[in-house]
């Protein structure tokens, strides 16, 4: 099933930017919702930006078995949140105006914190993709932890973490868990879906090795430095260095 066609094409190239168009429009769309809820209080605002934070990554990752096996198919996947780093970048600047995009992406409203999170994470997908790719279990570890991890630790954090850490007051044990589980468990979610189109087996061994990059990304991501730094770039770092 490795590379097998799902759209109708016998053409790579057809099949990539058919998968491009799909996929770009997917996101955009999931964008617009959360930039719909931003600007109408559906969500508090911290919550929000979260979800935006879980659901992107996570959604894009779907359409990964769309695309062709092999350089082309990574390359063209990875022009969707390429084309969302240059956007980050012209925002963060003041380049370009994007109100709906500050507000359901940044901390305080800020244009400028685009440069931050919003865009290592872009940096993070855009590198998961055109480097590792989805047979690879480390662009599994990094996209996971990333996006459910690092979500699911501040959305369960804040509504039930009551006990502070000891080394560091700004984070909670209950989103500390929250981000170690959330990560492996959608870490190992997408090494079953992945293998159903043969791009990666299911192994004890990669169960294992998502277990060790969860439980280590959490921990990076509860240390003092990542607030100083941005946890969209150190669990990353982790979850890389780690595999």
């Amino acid at each position: 099933m490795t590379g097998g066609p799902i759209f109708l094409t016998e053409s790579p190239l057809a099949r990539d930017l058919c998968a491009l168009a799909f996929s770009t429009c997917f996101a955009l769309s999931l964008l617009r919702i959360f930039e719909e809820t931003a600007k109408r209080g559906v969500f508090h605002k911290k919550l929000n930006r979260k979800l935006v934070h879980v659901t992107i990554g996570l959604a894009f990752m779907l359409c990964w078995p769309l695309f062709s096996s092999g350089s082309q198919g990574a390359f063209m996947a990875a022009v969707v949140p390429g084309v969302n780093i240059v956007k980050m970048f012209l925002i963060g600047n003041g380049i370009v105006k994007d109100e709906a995009t500050v507000v359901s992406m940044s901390r305080f409203g800020d244009y400028r914190e685009l440069l931050r999170g919003p865009l290592y994470y872009a940096c993070t997908i855009t590198l998961c993709c055109a480097v590792y790719w989805r047979t690879s279990p480390i662009a599994i570890a990094a996209m996971c932890n990333l996006c459910a991890g690092d979500g699911f630790a501040d959305i369960i954090g804040r509504r039930f973490g009551k006990k502070k850490l000891p080394y560091n007051t700004d984070k909670t044990y209950a989103g500390t868990i929250a981000m170690a589980l959330a990560g492996f468990i959608a870490s190992v979610g997408y090494m079953y879906y992945f293998s159903i189109f043969g791009f990666v087996e299911n192994s004890f061994e990669m169960v294992r090795g998502f277990l060790v990059v969860s439980l280590t990304s959490a921990l990076v991501e509860s240390h003092p430095i990542s607030t100083t730094l941005d946890d969209n770039l150190t669990v990353p770092l982790a979850s890389l260095l780690v595999n």
